[in-house]
Parts: structure tokens; sequence; C-alpha cells
């Protein structure tokens, strides 16, 4: 009986432990074993109980391993179909974010400059910006802000410093308010000074210097870059007032139709006349070699070279040469009082002390003078002897480089080209009714006219202050010299245009002393992105999400789908 019993468990362990075992081979070895079991006799009739119990739980184990391999079976194709929809969008999603991009500059940030005209009769504000690019290594720069200081120029404190400084606060606090609060501190400031500090400089050394700390240290109280101050040369101020002039009427660069900046073909390169209240200028690029090295400058902007001659005439300003005017007529009066003035209109009278027409170093003083004796001009509104008078103090000798002459002894090459005169030019002709342009003779008919006329009839007709109004005559009377005697504009007057801007930017040396400083200021890199259409995004989006669904569906399956055996084991 154990023989029959042990024969009869290791058929039903082999039939486990192969469960893929086909239903008629177990019933061929349910057949082979009630054979044994007859073979036996009474053994199969003692066992038979057992032996039921033994076919029972041996063919629900075959059938719970057919039903498990079908499940798997199943599950594997499942997971197959998944995967492989899962690869598919995948790939899809890759094809579409990969094919058809397009890379775009982002709009560079806007950065910020400024620069302190301070001049000899006022002092000005002007901030600029331009994009974070550049081109060709010079900022593409505009006019943003213009600030005029209270006051008049920072040479005039030079008794008194500190309210040098104090007066530049409510423009630099103006400032304060346009540039962003994060860009305050990459913000370079500039402080440019002309004539009037030259002339101060030429005077009292010391003076000079405690005007630029004072300035220094208030600026320096705020939150920019402060790049320092300092004073032009005049060549410099010639220059500058040069690249401005061309920069403004697009000689340099220009916007091109495509979208980018363009160097002009065929482009024409004006000239500078610049007239402040100390000095004038002249810049321009002549048709000859500059034959005095000490008068030619080379800039290089946008990548090219050029040649300009340029000569700032110290003393010569308009309110300089009024007051040599008037110390070359008490010359030649001798002891005669009033001295006349044949520049001002009659019935115009002006007292001055000695002390404050000897106050400057354009004018010789007498060995003894007392400073607070008084001297009276009075007007004689004579046109014609104004003008012969400005031109003894004009000094038109020839130069040593005859006949390329301009005035005071100086070299000149002969103009060419088409001119902008600005500063006193402008406010002079402007107020004559002679800007932008007029003929030669409307000009001299003109302030024949205007310098003829009396005081009073002045006064009732311009609300214009004492100062300026009884100036205009003698000044229009000394642009006339500089410009036809001076520059020898006889031939060419009608290249010569009186303005003040151009593209509402004011014309100026600042804005060309802004353009050369930013070749110091670095560009920002340049910012780039890459995207897609909007419908080929959206495409992107869909199949990447589809995939993400179908990942997780996968993980459902697996955790779903692992029956447990009657033992607790997955």
């Amino acid at each position: 009986m154990g023989e029959i019993e042990y024969v009869s468990e290791s058929t039903r362990d082999r039939w486990n432990a192969y469960p893929l075992i086909s239903v008629r081979s177990y019933q061929t070895a349910v057949n082979l074993e009630h054979f044994k079991d007859n073979a036996y006799g009474s053994s199969l009739t003692l066992g038979s109980g057992r032996r039921d119990h033994r076919e029972e739980t041996s063919l629900s184990s075959w059938l719970t391993g057919v039903f498990g391999m079908k499940m798997s079976m199943v599950k594997q194709a499942a997971m197959a179909v998944v995967v492989v929809a899962m690869g598919c969008m995948a790939v899809i999603a890759l094809i579409l974010t990969l094919v058809q991009h397009h890379s775009v500059d982002l709009p560079h940030r806007m950065q910020y400059g400024m620069v302190f005209d301070a001049g000899s009769t006022h002092t000005s504000l002007y901030m600029y910006r331009w994009p974070g690019n550049k081109e060709n290594n010079t900022g593409v720069v505009s006019q943003m802000l213009v600030c005029d200081v209270d006051g008049n120029g920072i040479s005039s404190y030079a008794r008194d410093p500190p309210a040098a400084g104090l007066s530049l606060r409510k423009c630099l606090d103006s400032a304060l308010a346009v540039v962003p609060d994060n860009q305050l501190r990459e913000t370079p400031v500039y402080l440019g000074a002309t004539a009037g500090m030259r002339l101060l400089q030429l005077q009292n050394q010391t003076q000079s210097d405690q005007v630029l700390e004072q300035v220094t240290k208030v600026i320096q109280g705020y939150p920019f870059d402060f790049r320092g101050a300092r004073i032009l040369s005049g060549m410099e101020e010639g220059a500058y007032g040069w690249i401005t002039t061309n920069y403004l009427q697009e000689g340099f660069i220009k916007h091109g139709f495509e979208g980018g900046w363009v160097r002009p073909k065929g482009r024409k390169i004006w000239g500078a006349l610049d007239m402040g209240g100390s000095s004038t200028q002249i810049a321009f690029t002549p048709g000859q070699p500059v034959r005095d090295p000490a008068s030619a400058l080379g800039p290089k902007l946008y990548g090219y070279q050029y040649e300009v001659y340029t000569h700032s005439y110290l003393c010569y300003g308009k309110e300089q040469t009024m007051r040599q005017l008037q110390v070359h007529l008490l010359k030649m009066s001798g002891s005669t009082r009033p001295v006349n003035h044949p520049c001002y209109h009659l019935g115009d009278n002006l007292t001055l002390t000695l002390g404050d027409l000897y106050d400057s170093p354009c004018v010789v003083r007498p060995v003894t003078f007392d400073p607070a004796s008084v001297v009276t001009f009075t007007g004689t509104s004579e046109p014609l002897q104004c003008l012969n008078q400005i031109k003894n103090i004009t000094n038109l000798a020839a130069c040593s480089l005859a006949p390329d002459c301009g005035f005071n002894g100086v070299y000149q090459p002969p103009v060419i080209g088409n001119f902008f005169a600005f500063s006193a030019y402008y406010y002079t002709f402007d107020f004559l009714g002679l800007a932008p342009q007029s003929s030669l003779s409307q000009a001299t008919t003109t302030i024949d006219t205007f310098c003829k006329r009396t005081w009073n009839s002045l006064k009732k007709e311009y609300a214009v202050k004492d100062k300026y109004l009884r100036d205009y005559c003698a000044s229009a009377n000394y642009i006339m010299t500089v410009l036809l005697d001076g520059y020898k504009f006889n031939q060419t007057w009608g290249n010569i245009y009186f303005q003040r801007q151009v593209a509402d930017t004011d014309i100026g040396w600042t804005l060309g002393y802004m353009l050369n400083l930013t070749n110091l200021i670095p560009s920002e890199l340049p910012l780039v992105v890459t995207g897609v259409q909007r419908s080929q995004w959206a495409a992107e989006v869909f199949f990447i999400v589809f995939a993400v669904f179908l990942s997780l569906m996968v993980l459902v399956l697996l955790w779903l789908w692992n029956p447990q055996d009657g033992r607790g084991n997955k």
C-alpha cells in the first residue's frame, strides 16, 4: 500500500509541476492510475476516498495554471500595445519638437547715459538712451531728456564752489525719476566743461579744481555710475559737434527698409558751426588733406575712419566778443564819457563797473584802474560803424599758411559741403527771422534794418530781456563777420542751415560725446529664444500629455494584473 501511495503521489506532483499538459493527456494519466489501482485489488478499494480527493485537487491546480497562463498572455499583449503606443507618441513629439523651430532675438533692454554740458553761460543735462546691442561698436543713441540747470555756468561759482554742485541737484533728481531703478547703478554720468571753465583754468587753477571737485561730490551722492567731470579741449568740443551733426543727418548710419542698420550709399557729410558764450568752433571734412596736423582729428565711427578739420577760437564766443567790443570802444573813446556804442540802439544805456568790464582773461587790462569806477555805454544805432568795429577786434590778418586761413591767424582749409550752424548762430538768426535759411542779401538787409531801430520801438515789440535784446545787433554783425570774412562762406552762403534741432534732438557736442563714449560701454549679450508656431506647439503638448497618460496606464496594469496564489505570493 505504501508503494501504491508513493506512485500515486509522484504522479500527482508531476502533473502539478507541469501545468501545461493538455486535457487529453490528463485523462490518459487518470486511466493509467485506474489501471494500476485495479492491478493491486484491495489496495484500490481501501484508498479510493483519498484518491478521489487527490484527483479533485490536481484538476483544480491544473485549471488555475491554465487560466493563469491565459491572463498572463492577455496582460503581456496589453502591455505590449501600450508600450508601442507610448513609443509612437514619444517619437512624434520628438519630431515635432526638432523640426520647423525658429530662433528669435528678444528685444534688447534699453541702456541710458547722461552728459552735463557745463557751458560758460549755463549748464544743461542731456539724457540719452540706446538699445543694448550696438552697431559696429557704436551705440545707436537718441535723446530722451533735457534739463536746464538754474543759474549761470559753473565757472560763475569760482568764489563759491559748493554752490556749483548744489545747482545740479534739480536736474539729477529729474534723471533719477526717469531711469528704471534696476538700471541706476549701470547708468553712466559725465560732466564736460567747456570754454567758461577753460578760461577759469587760465585765470585761477585752484578755483577751477575746486569747482570740479564740488560738482563731482554732488553727482557721486546719486546712485549713478559717475564717470568723471573734466574740462574738454576746444578741438574735442568742435569734433563732438561734428559727430552730432552727421549722426542726426544719418551720414554715418541709417535704418534700412529691411529693418537693419546700414551705411548709406552716397552719404553726405555735414560740417558743424558752433558758437557758445566763450568760444566758437568749426569742424568739417575738407576736400584736401589737412596741412596742419594740430588741427586734424581721425575719429572712427561705425567701423569707418574719418579725417576732420576742427578748430576752436577761445575768447571768440558771443559773450566774450561783446566784452572785447566794449573794452575796445572804451579804449578808442579816450576820456570821452559816456562811451558811444554803435551796436546799441538809440536810447539804450548800459552802465558797468571797470571791475566787471575787465573781469575776463580775454581782454587786456590797463596797468592801473579803479575796479569800482563806472563807465556808461550809450547806443547810437549805427550798423555800418558797428560792423567795422567788430572787424577790428576779430583780427582778419593772414596766417602762415595763406591763403588757407580762417581768422585770428589760424590755418583753415577751404570750406566744402553743407553746414549746420547752431547754438548762438541759431538763436540770433531765429530771432531776426533768418532761420533756417536766407539769402545773403536778405540777411544783410534784415540786420541793417534791425540795427537802425530805436530802443523804445524794440522794447514795445519784443518781450525779451534787455540783456539779450541789446546784443542782437552786435552778435548778428559778428556772425556775418565770422562766416564771410573769417570762414570764407562768401560763395557758399546758401550751404549754411541755422538750426537748433534735427529729429527732435538738440545739435551740440553732448550727443557726439555720448556716441564716442559708447565705444567704452559694453553691449549686452543678445537674448535668443527658440520656438515653434502655435499649432505645432499644441500638437507637441497633446502627444506629450498622451504619452504620460499611457505611462500611468502601464503602472496601473502592473499593479492590478498581478494575481496572488493560494499561499499569498504574487
